[in-house]
C-alpha cells in the first residue's frame, strides 16, 4: 500500500485537520482487535471523503463496504441535517463495533447499516443517491458500478478505493491474481466510459473519483 514515500505520507497526515476522538478511538480499536486493520480508511482518506461530501453538496450517500465504520462516520458527519447514508457490508462479525461507534458519533439518525450481499441489495434501492463510495470486494467493483450508474442522477459522484492495488495495476493484463485483474478491468472501463469524467488520486492505495456527466 506504500505507493507514496512513507515520510511524505507522514508529512501529509501531520498537515491534515485532526480527526475526532471517536474516530481516533475507532482507528485504535480496529488496529488492536480486528484482522487486516489496514482496510480502515484512516485520517487522511477519511478527511478527503468528508470534504468531497461537503464540496459535492451530497444529501444521500451509498457506501458499499462498511468494514468497522470509519469512512461511514467521516462521510455522514459532513451531511446536512436532512442528509442520510446507507452503508452495506457482508461481514456480520463486525456489527457490534460498527454500531458502537455509530452510536458514539451521535449519527444514528443519519446512518443506516445493512448486513448482506450488496449485489442483491443494490437492485432493491431507489436510484436517488448523489454520492457513492465503493470499498468492498474487488471482483465486484465493475458489477457494483454497472448496477448503479444508470440509476444515478447527473452530477452524482462515485469514489472507488484501492484502484492502484499496491502498484499491482502496472502488471501486464495476464496478472496472476483475480483481484488485480478486476481492478485493472474496472479502471480501464471507467477510462472509456463516456457517461463520466474521472481522475485517480494517489492517496493511500489509490482513489478513483468519478462524476456522472
Amino acid at each position: 500500500m506504500n505507493i507514496v514515500d512513507q515520510k511524505i505520507e507522514k508529512y501529509i497526515e501531520n498537515h491534515t485537520s485532526d480527526i475526532s476522538k471517536v474516530l481516533y478511538d475507532l482507528d485504535r480499536e480496529t488496529h488492536i482487535k480486528i484482522l487486516r486493520p489496514r482496510m480502515l480508511s484512516g485520517a487522511v482518506q477519511g478527511k478527503l471523503l468528508e470534504l468531497l461530501v461537503k464540496m459535492s453538496g451530497a444529501k444521500k450517500i451509498l457506501e458499499i463496504g462498511t468494514y468497522t465504520g470509519f469512512s461511514a462516520i467521516c462521510m455522514a458527519s459532513a451531511l446536512p441535517s436532512d442528509g442520510h447514508l446507507l452503508t452495506i457490508d457482508i461481514n456480520a462479525e463486525l456489527e457490534s463495533i460498527v454500531n458502537k461507534y455509530i452510536k458514539l458519533s451521535n449519527l444514528n439518525n443519519k446512518i443506516s447499516y445493512h448486513i448482506g450481499d450488496a449485489i442483491n441489495i443494490i437492485p432493491t434501492l431507489k436510484g436517488d443517491f448523489d454520492f457513492v463510495f465503493i470499498d468492498a470486494d474487488k471482483d465486484n467493483y465493475l458489477n457494483y458500478y454497472n448496477l448503479l450508474i444508470d440509476k444515478l442522477p447527473k452530477g452524482a459522484w462515485i469514489i472507488a478505493d484501492n484502484v492502484l492495488w499496491s502498484g499491482k495495476v502496472l502488471e501486464k493484463a495476464n496478472a496472476k491474481d483475480k483481484e488485480t485483474k478486476a481492478i485493472q478491468k474496472f479502471n480501464d472501463f471507467i477510462q472509456k466510459d463516456k457517461r463520466v469524467e474521472n481522475i485517480i488520486l494517489s492517496i493511500r492505495d489509490g482513489l478513483m473519483v468519478i462524476r456522472k456527466i
